[in-house]
């Protein structure tokens, strides 16, 4: 069983960083590519971050240069640096990846529980 645990959520002022970072653990053969998403209170699901395995990034545009995604291969963990937090970061914020099981060689997405980033006013 494959399973990916987020931390690091956790109120912060506005301006304040905060940095997520994400386990994955169980039988992994390979990670295609992990991500952050997030999800605020009334408003869809979206893509804040991606890393591949080979390091490139993609970043929502609402959050590019305040936000940093990175990734350590050995330890299956990606990471999520907030910088100069705004009010309309806060939400639920998803770990994601896109990977294949040792018993399955077919690539899955797999979802962490999710944590909480709420930003005080």
């Amino acid at each position: 069983q494959v399973q990916l645990v987020e931390s690091g959520g956790g109120l912060v002022q506005p301006g304040g960083s905060l940095r997520l970072s994400c386990a994955a653990s169980g039988s992994i053969f390979s990670i295609k590519a992990m991500y952050w998403y997030r999800q605020a209170p009334g408003k869809e699901r979206e893509l804040v971050a991606g890393i591949t395995n080979g390091g490139s990034t993609n970043v929502l545009d609402s959050v590019r240069g305040r936000f940093t995604i990175s990734r350590d291969n050995a330890k299956n963990t990606v990471y999520l640096q907030m910088n100069s937090l705004k009010p309309e970061d806060p939400a639920v914020y998803y770990c994601n990846a896109v990977l294949e099981t040792v018993d399955n060689r077919a690539y899955e997405r797999i979802w962490g529980q999710g944590t909480q980033v709420p930003v005080s006013s």
